[in-house]
């Protein structure tokens, strides 16, 4: 009876993960957050720039203006900051280990969408810490001596004065940008995948 009984079968070796994928997060990921930090720096360092000195690239359309964010992605949740700090680094966790130990990042277009992801996420994770430096008197003459711990937002766009849109940064482009290629590659890409290995099965 024993030799009837089908012998314990071994784990199947998971594939290696093509190379360059792990080079290419983190290319995408530390030059967003390096992009964003930089145009901050730089317009956050000009004395003016605040609201009725803004710098009109398209005039009364689109420009650049100090802002600062104590919520989430275009002001969203204003108040919760902290909150909004403890996401980021739980996501800035999970992201690189759901692709990297989880083999996620087997496929290309993800690594490159959570590479951008992840560089916004950080771009503004270095502003809701207080690493920024600014104090809130610049902005507000009544919370002044306080320490900022807010994103800054500096780029503008408004339709006319009645339609303004809230003032966003590099690292809001990039989430965008990578949520926007995550929808792209689960409603297109997957679809094209999944009808490819239809055809097979046709044949």
């Amino acid at each position: 009876m024993l030799d009837n009984q089908p012998l314990p079968q071994r784990p199947l070796p998971q594939r290696p993960l093509p190379m360059g994928r792990v080079w290419w997060y983190c290319s995408l990921a530390i030059l967003g957050c390096a992009t964003d930090l930089l145009s901050k720096y730089l317009v956050f360092s000009h004395p003016e720039l605040y609201r009725g000195s803004e710098w009109w690239l398209w005039q009364e359309h689109v420009g650049i203006q100090k802002s600062l964010n104590e919520g989430a992605l275009f002001g969203m949740g204003q108040g919760n900051v902290g909150l909004f700090a403890v996401f980021s680094i739980a996501a800035v966790a999970a992201i690189p280990t759901w692709l990297f130990w989880f083999r996620a990042a087997h496929d290309r277009w993800l690594t490159v969408a959570l590479g951008c992801v992840t560089g916004g996420i950080l771009g503004n994770l270095y502003d809701r810490v207080g690493l920024s430096g600014l104090e809130w008197g610049q902005f507000f003459p009544s919370r002044s001596g306080e320490r900022v711990y807010a994103v800054r937002d500096w780029i503008l766009f408004q339709w006319n004065d009645r339609w303004v849109w809230p003032n966003f940064n590099i690292a809001d482009m990039l989430l965008v940008g990578g949520a926007g290629l995550l929808m792209f590659q689960a409603f297109f890409l997957a679809s094209r995948a999944g009808q490819g290995a239809d055809k097979e099965v046709e044949k």
